[in-house]
């Protein structure tokens, strides 16, 4: 059963989520633009032992506690290290006071009818036993929205639900990402279809059912606001989705009640080579303006 402090701490919200989840496919480049070239490691267990050190560089850093990184989301095999000789979640709740999740999704599959779906994830039950049994609070899964196609949506979103259906059976909190491309011509049509189909599955739910929803940052100001205020939504959280720290967080602080969960917006300007000083006050810099954005609304 999930934590009630830890249900408590996300259902208030105040603060955001650090989205330190990069997966095989975006390992190189998280590591490349932390200063860290591909010459630098030999293997795939070295390119993961060096991004688990800026994991654990980023999560043991002063400004890093549940005062305003309220949650945070691993990689499974971040999940399955230790920092300090204690497993990663353990160490997330119990020193720095965050939440920990899980990224569960294993890829996308091609694109058809404007999105991409889940690819299939083997040995899903088992990953959520164990996710359960390390302390994980709940779990983020990513799909991707390319166009304004109302079927393709339909279909991305009943699948997200589906999945987040199981999540919620093995005693888990299912942060949902249908995550719509920034770039896309038709980027607002497109959320207007996702948030008529959001709502349209979340009204299908069972009474005091929640999940948690993790959305690009929306054209217009406020969309996601029937959201935000829907009682089977636990979190409403935006993803950087390309856009750098300042824009984003401008995007963000339009949106009342949504909070951050950045990945690269987070981790910009940390390098490698600094020292703790100069890691630490950037870090702690970009934690305050993410945190600040966040409950701007």
């Amino acid at each position: 059963m999930p934590n009630s402090k830890q249900t408590e701490q996300m259902q208030r919200g105040a603060g955001f989520i650090a989205a330190l989840d990069q997966s095989g496919g975006s390992t190189p480049k998280a590591l490349r633009l932390y200063g860290v070239e591909e010459s630098a490691y030999g293997s795939e267990s070295e390119m993961y032992d060096l991004i688990h050190q800026m994991r654990s560089r980023i999560i043991k850093s002063p400004a890093f506690t549940g005062d305003k990184v309220i949650a945070a989301i691993l990689f499974e095999q971040t999940m399955d290290r230790e920092i300090d000789g204690m497993p990663t979640a353990t160490y997330l709740w119990e020193k720095r006071g965050v939440v920990p999740f899980l990224k569960i999704d294993k890829g996308l599959e091609d694109e058809a009818d404007g999105v991409q779906l889940l690819k299939p994830i083997p040995g899903l039950q088992a990953l959520l036993a164990r996710a359960a049994k390390a302390g994980i609070f709940g779990t983020k899964e990513r799909s991707v929205v390319n166009g304004a196609n109302a079927a393709g949506i339909e279909t991305l979103v009943a699948q997200q639900f589906a999945l987040g259906a199981e999540v919620k059976a093995a005693g888990l909190m299912p942060i949902l990402e249908p995550e719509v491309t920034i770039s896309i011509a038709d980027k607002a049509e497109a959320e207007e279809l996702l948030l008529a189909a959001l709502l349209r599955h979340l009204d299908k739910l069972p009474a005091g059912e929640q999940v948690m929803l993790k959305l690009t940052l929306p054209t217009k100001a406020n969309l996601y606001k029937p959201l935000v205020d829907h009682p089977a939504v636990m979190k409403v959280v935006a993803l950087s989705g390309g856009y750098n720290r300042a824009e984003a967080n401008k995007i963000l602080a339009q949106n009342t009640g949504i909070i951050a969960s950045f990945s690269r917006a987070l981790s910009e300007g940390l390098f490698a080579n600094q020292t703790d000083a100069e890691f630490d006050a950037i870090l702690a810099e970009a934690i305050d303006s993410i945190h600040a954005a966040s409950i701007a609304g």
